[in-house]
């Protein structure tokens, strides 16, 4: 397990949980769905000493929304007057949760809970929260992921692969899952003709192929230079995953749909990614992302994040084999200072805690009714 660092003293209070649905600015058309909004679940933690720490989830439907806005209504039932002490707060709520299984919402809640208790620690340790765990504030390399969704005309995502490279981006991900392979192609080379070279395209296909399938696509990508493939196939299908990972030149990604660190501790012992990319809301909040960072190092496997740029840069310059932040936007218009990225890096803000606070306004006008 990694070092604890010593804690502020905090007493839990209340939680607050607010969702909001934000347009995007870029429409992104996947395999399964076409996004042009997103919904979001804020979230406060409020402490007796009067320090507040903040997260938000992604919550993929609205109809997620008050499933998990009750189950944090839960948490602060069996968590009101207790030490702010993460490890020992995610095993009480894990033990409260059993019989329900901490998967799904109910990991996502526990989750976005863990990720406002450690900002309110660094808060009260005045500190950054990379450096309240031990590491440098140090820019993190970063993709757009904003855009490049499955399209019907190439010159129009060729046109969007090179307004996402404004802020000195390297790294863009395209969405792939066309029809056939032959479209799947098309687009890479509508794109890397527009970007030109020196520039990383990564693929993603949401999980849309079985595993011959996978295979004969990634055999064709091998010709095309990808940065890497992910997702090809069903995302717990270990095996298919480790069979491509033999197979294909093209290094293989996955992990956004690791469950918890034992999901990612699996997926290794079975050799089946090249390189791994867990989500802070699936993985366990801070606290699962540091154990799962201590299983990537032990297998000197690169590791990505997945969404939430904000606190995601602060716990990649924590991981020993940190890779790419994943960068999207969908936050910006919600928060009084976006992340900053210069140069294709995610620039990890010196203000204490995660960086994140509300723009109340913005809040009010993108508000959720429950």
């Amino acid at each position: 397990m990694p070092k604890q660092p010593s804690l502020p003293h905090l007493t839990v209070r209340a939680i607050r949980a607010r969702p909001v649905e934000v347009p995007l600015n870029f429409v992104l058309g996947t395999s399964r769905d076409v996004l042009r909004r997103v919904p979001l679940l804020l979230i406060d933690l409020e402490t007796e000493e009067g320090i507040a720490g903040r997260a938000y989830l992604f919550c993929y439907l609205r109809a997620a929304v008050p499933g998990m806005v009750s189950l944090l209504s839960e948490v602060e039932a069996q968590t009101k007057g207790e030490t702010v002490d993460p490890a020992a707060l995610a095993a009480k709520l894990g033990r409260r949760f059993t019989l329900i299984g901490v998967q799904g919402i109910v990991r996502m809640a526990l989750s976005g809970f863990d990720i406002a208790c450690w900002d309110a620690l660094a808060i009260a340790a005045g500190q950054p929260l990379a450096r309240f765990l031990g590491a440098e504030a140090k820019p993190v390399q970063a993709y757009n992921s904003c855009g490049l969704g499955l399209m019907d005309d190439m010159g129009a995502l060729a046109a969007e692969a090179e307004k996402l490279l404004a802020g000195g981006f390297r790294a863009v991900k395209l969405r792939l899952g066309y029809p056939t392979v032959q479209q799947d192609i098309a687009a890479v080379q509508a794109v890397k003709k527009r970007i030109g070279g020196g520039i990383a395209l990564m693929v993603d296909y949401n999980q849309a192929l079985s595993a011959d399938e996978a295979l004969t696509r990634g055999r064709a990508l091998d010709r095309e230079d990808i940065f890497w493939l992910e997702e090809p196939i069903r995302h717990d299908d270990y095996a298919g995953a480790a069979m491509l990972a033999r197979e294909l030149s093209v290094p293989l990604q996955i992990g956004e749909n690791f469950s918890l660190p034992e999901g990612m501790q699996m997926a290794l012992d079975l050799a089946a990614p090249d390189y791994v990319m867990p989500d802070l809301e699936r993985i366990g909040g801070v606290t699962g992302w540091r154990r799962a960072a201590e299983i990537a190092a032990a297998h000197r496997v690169p590791m990505s994040s997945h969404l939430f740029p904000e606190v995601s840069a602060h716990l990649l310059a924590t991981t020993p084999t940190c890779h790419y932040l994943e960068y999207v936007d969908w936050a910006d218009a919600l928060v009084r200072e976006p992340l900053v990225i210069r140069d294709g890096h995610a620039i990890v803000p010196s203000r204490p805690g995660n960086g994140l606070a509300w723009n109340e306004d913005a809040v009010a006008r993108y508000a959720l009714p429950l």
